[in-house]
């Protein structure tokens, strides 16, 4: 595991006229450019004023988001919610000559529409270290970073946020590793008011409180609620995560569950039983109210399962699970290079303070950039593995069982020598990676696919998620999907990553790219979904010296209605980073813009973190 806690990139615009998206124009979901900035959750839901310097500065930041979630909810289509790992307010502080330090946090964000997604209003879970708005006391969370958030909403009007979270407030190399839950309800006067009124936040499980991810570290969320109303297991609510174990190695997949609308939950259980390395975990609720948790199992040797999803199965509400059952091997498609670290200049002050690393095994990196980042084969990119998402209708009750799942794997057959050490299945083999969609029924096994949803000849396609959620019987067997998508890469090469050219310099390569089906997956019609391709090698993070995107986009639906988010970097401003002496491989293409002075004998932090370098943004759109 490599954990990043600090943002990531932005981008470049190119939107070639071939290829159009889906109409209306892309939504901002995080308006921290005086756009019109950031409001208190207190407030949203009160009409009472309340700010902080948090508040104040994610409203004029420019920072960074990604991981984002969304969801709509089941009772009203108009309100949707979006969150994100929110970078916004990291630099709310000034050293003795006002320049911006980063001591702020990073942060669960509250994105908010009731018009459908026609625009958003954008804040952050209560509970962060300046909150001192009347909701502050009614957190449970004891960090001062939060992220991975994920987002579930029962029959009732409640959301529920869940989240990791790391940093010791006290400033030491403590990564708590905690999980919790953060619960909204109805403001009161219609749905429109639905998930608008903060409750608390649960603490779920926590970590050990040891250094550099070391001990018992939680993270990789998932979430889902009960909302089908069928009398069964009506409105619980299900969270999974994954546990690393750093001091005795191996990751296990845990479960627990709410009863009483996300207040308390359940003593955690492992599910993944024997498998000895394994993450990704994701959650469906089907139309007979069963539960299921899938995730994916690594080849690491240290035990005998292989690249594959495992899935297992509860029948009484999340109390008890059966054994893991293997739902499909794949080749997998993991971006990955052989460190070669070069001696970082002498700087007075690191940017990201909070950006811990856990060091990578054997040499392998997972990410690549400048100085102490920089890989052998010379390329910049972003971290990304196979990972797979599970979902299903809760309202289909004559497929009680029916489970739908997307994963992002090799397309078998374009396996090929790099030519380099970057590979996409082990360093020196790269491949194309494409979204497979499979159907299975959890009772019976039968099952239809994997096929692939879009099969192009040229562009990788990572970071898929699906929706299935058809109250309307008019509606059943809509599925939605969303997923990145490099078919408009100049560069597009399988010996390469996303968005590298041969000569190492980085070019605008992603799209979020979408399809439905309306025939439970035989058939899907696919169109691009955001306006602008953009780069997401930009060098944000790590002191601006490693491109990070995260690890997922998100997209949820009720019926023919679906809406996709994903993590963009057209507002991002590249410029030289002055650090580097002599250009690096990438010619400056994958450098943001940064400001530094050298003064007896080091370079100063960056003094202008507010002018567009670390400009990476959330935004979504309505998906096919």
């Amino acid at each position: 595991m490599r954990k990043i806690l600090f943002g990531v990139a932005i981008a470049l615009m190119w939107a070639p006229a071939a290829f159009a998206s889906t109409p209306g124009a892309d939504v901002k979901l995080t308006h921290d450019a005086n756009d019109p900035g950031y409001f208190s959750s207190y407030t949203i839901a009160t009409g009472v004023p309340y700010t902080d310097r948090t508040l104040a500065e994610c409203s004029r930041a420019r920072g960074r988001q990604n991981e984002p979630a969304v969801g709509v909810d089941p009772r009203n289509p108009q309100v949707i919610l979006g969150s994100s790992n929110d970078y916004c307010g990291v630099y709310n502080q000034t050293d003795a000559d006002n320049n911006p330090v980063p001591a702020g946090p990073i942060w669960l964000g509250y994105y908010r529409s009731e018009n459908a997604g026609t625009s958003f209003t954008s804040s952050l879970v209560p509970g962060y270290p300046d909150d001192r708005s009347p909701y502050a006391q009614l957190s449970q969370a004891r960090t001062a970073s939060a992220g991975d958030p994920v987002i579930a909403w029962d029959a009732q009007g409640r959301a529920f946020f869940g989240s990791e979270s790391s940093d010791d407030p006290a400033g030491s190399l403590k990564t708590f590793g905690d999980v919790w839950v953060a619960r909204y309800d109805n403001s009161g006067g219609g749905t429109n008011n639905d998930g608008k009124r903060y409750r608390g936040t649960t603490l779920v499980a926590r970590g050990s409180s040891a250094p550099n991810l070391l001990g018992k570290f939680n993270d990789k969320t998932a979430i889902e609620a009960d909302h089908n109303s069928d009398g069964r297991c009506d409105n619980d609510v299900y969270f999974s995560y994954s546990r690393f174990t750093g001091n005795r190695g191996g990751v296990s997949i845990y479960f627990t569950r709410s009863t009483n609308h996300g207040a308390t939950f359940s003593h955690p259980s492992k599910v993944s039983q024997t498998i000895s390395d394994v993450q990704f975990a994701d959650i469906a609720v089907t139309g007979s109210s069963n539960v299921y948790v899938f995730f994916r199992s690594f080849a690491s040797g240290r035990g005998p399962e292989g690249n594959a999803i495992y899935g297992v199965r509860s029948t009484d509400c999340g109390a008890t699970f059966g054994k893991p059952r293997l739902v499909q091997s794949f080749i997998p498609y993991d971006a990955q290079d052989v460190a070669d670290p070069e001696e970082p200049p002498a700087q007075s002050r690191r940017d990201d303070p909070f950006a811990e690393e856990e060091p990578a095994e054997a040499g392998d990196a997972v990410d690549c950039g400048d100085f102490d980042a920089h890989c052998q084969s010379g390329y910049t990119f972003f971290r990304r593995d196979t990972q797979e998402r599970v979902t299903a209708d809760q309202f289909d009750t004559a497929h009680p069982e029916r489970l739908y799942t997307v994963y992002d794997a090799t397309k078998p057959g374009t396996q090929t020598p790099t030519g380099s050490t970057y590979g996409s299945i082990e360093s020196g083999t790269g491949s194309q990676s494409a979204i497979f969609f499979l159907r299975t029924d959890g009772l019976t096994g039968a099952r239809s696919g994997p096929s692939l949803i879009d099969n192009q000849a040229a562009g990788h396609q990572t970071f898929p998620d699906i929706s299935a959620d058809n109250p309307s019987t008019a509606s059943r067997g809509t599925v939605h999907a969303i997923w990145w998508d490099s078919r408009l890469d100049p560069c597009y090469s399988r010996t390469r990553p996303i968005g590298n050219c041969a000569d190492r310099s980085t070019v605008p390569s992603l799209d979020a790219w979408g399809a439905r089906s309306t025939n439970y997956g035989v058939a899907w019609t696919r169109s691009r979904i955001s306006d602008f391709t953009s780069n997401p090698n930009y060098e944000q993070f790590s002191d601006r010296t490693v491109p990070f995107a995260g690890d997922y986009l998100y997209v949820s639906s009720l019926n023919g209605f679906s809406y996709g988010v994903w993590t963009d970097w057209r507002d991002t401003r590249q410029g030289p980073d002055p650090r580097e002496t002599t250009e690096d491989e990438d010619g400056a293409s994958a450098d943001v813009l940064q400001c530094r002075t050298f003064s007896d004998g080091a370079w100063s932090g960056d003094t202008c973190p507010r002018l567009g370098g670390l400009d990476q943004n959330i935004y979504g759109d309505k998906t096919p």
